[in-house]
Order: C-alpha cells, then sequence, then structure tokens
C-alpha cells in the first residue's frame, strides 16, 4: 500500500472553518476542536489506502466520496502521490453541485 500526502484545496479548508464556527455556535469551541480534529485526523488517514469510498466518475473524473460519522460527505480526488479533499459537506445539503 502506498502512502500519499493529503492536501486540503481551499474550499475544503473553508468548509473546515464554517464547520468549526458551526459547531462552536452551537455547542461549544472545545466541542468544536475536538470534532474538527477527528475529521481532520480521518482525512489524513486517507493517505493511506486512498482507494477507499465511492467513486462518482460521473460527476468528475477521479472524484471519490466518503462519509464521516453518517453526518459529513468528504470529496477527494487521488493522484499519484497525494490526495486532495475537496469539499466536506454536511449531511443533507446537495455536496454534488458544489463540486
Amino acid at each position: 500500500m502506498k502512502q500519499r500526502q493529503v492536501v486540503f484545496a481551499p474550499e475544503a479548508a473553508g468548509d473546515l472553518r464554517a464547520l468549526y464556527d458551526w459547531v462552536a455556535d452551537e455547542a461549544s469551541p472545545v466541542v468544536a476542536l475536538a470534532y474538527l480534529e477527528r475529521v481532520e485526523a480521518f482525512c489524513q488517514r486517507l493517505g493511506m489506502g486512498s482507494d477507499r469510498g465511492h467513486l462518482r466518475t460521473d460527476i468528475r473524473p477521479d472524484l471519490r466520496i466518503i462519509g464521516f460519522e453518517r453526518r459529513l460527505t468528504i470529496a477527494f480526488r487521488v493522484d499519484e502521490d497525494r490526495v486532495t479533499v475537496l469539499r466536506v459537506v454536511a449531511r443533507g445539503r446537495n455536496w454534488e453541485a458544489s463540486i
């Protein structure tokens, strides 16, 4: 199994900031930080065994999606040496339109 570097596209980084803000408002900054740490750790693990998730070439070439704790959809692309997290979208939102 090949280890790939995991990077976040600017849109995914923005998604994470917005997610932090929402959780911090609804719960607390401590809860938001812990949640985002879990999300980011999950994304980092995509670097090993990158062929996980569902391939969605009907939306975009090489697009894969995977769920996180039944609350988020993570869209990513696997290249030779890296995994790019494209979007992190909350459940119930139209993630397909944002790719």
